[in-house]
């Protein structure tokens, strides 16, 4: 998601407002957000937690750190499914889920750069007001009210898939550019491309990696999240969907 300007700000407040809400219904919320591969996840929980933190403790943290490591992931032949529902460690992340309510929890980090876990990364983090994780990883939640090894909330980051890649794309070529000044950055793989053939690739990934992930595991959580957001081509927000009573 782009920096917000004034035409962003109602939909992000809006969606601060409403946590904020049930967050003072709520002890030690866990919200979780999720939505495609380059929806803006990140993003927005970091906007989000921003508008929060004048009134509230808040902390962000990505699923990505419960993936497992890539040398797991190659013994197992699911190194081209990263992201889908086999490659996380749900046992781990329902296990910080339910430490975190008794008090506090680390929570493992993953690099972008190295595109793997980084131990250096892990943070320990006390139990806040709200806590959202944001990522992937999600499996179908019970129904509210939810136990202690689940996010207490869901909101789902909808987008059409046609921005979706258009955003996917940028993201990668980005990194790429990013990588010729960092020799260590996975990204530094595809130097030896062309840019038309670097964004041939990229596409070609999305289409066999992402979006079936997206259409076959992580769609259909938008018919149960608490919360859907919609987000449109210029990064605009809005609460579309609004099920907590």
């Amino acid at each position: 998601m782009t920096d917000s300007s004034s035409e962003h700000a109602p939909g992000l407040s809006a969606l601060g407002a409403r946590l904020s809400d049930i967050s003072s219904r709520h002890e030690g919320l866990v919200v979780g957000l999720t939505g495609s591969v380059a929806s803006g996840k990140t993003t927005l929980a970091n906007k989000v937690s921003a508008i929060l933190a004048d009134a509230h403790k808040v902390e962000t943290v990505s699923t990505d750190g419960f993936l497992y490591p890539n040398e797991i992931l190659e013994e197992r032949g699911l190194t081209l499914r990263k992201g889908f529902p086999e490659t996380y460690n749900v046992e781990a992340l329902g296990d910080a889920i339910a430490a975190l309510s008794n008090g506090a929890a680390d929570f493992p980090g993953y690099s972008h750069v190295t595109y793997d876990i980084d131990p250096d990364m892990t943070r320990s983090i006390a139990q806040p007001d709200i806590l959202i994780l944001e990522g992937l990883g999600f499996q179908p939640l019970s129904p509210p009210p939810r136990p202690a090894r689940e996010p207490d909330y869901l909101v789902y980051l909808d987008a059409t898939e046609d921005d979706l890649l258009t955003w996917y794309t940028e993201r990668f070529h980005r990194l790429w550019r990013a990588a010729e000044d960092d020799p260590t950055s996975f990204y530094a793989n595809f130097l030896h491309m062309s840019e038309p053939e670097l964004l041939d690739f990229a596409k070609s990934v999305w289409d066999r990696i992402n979006l079936p992930n997206l259409r076959d595991h992580i769609a259909p959580l938008k018919e149960t999240a608490d919360i859907v957001v919609l987000k449109d081509a210029d990064h605009a927000i809005r609460i579309a969907h609004d099920r907590i009573g």
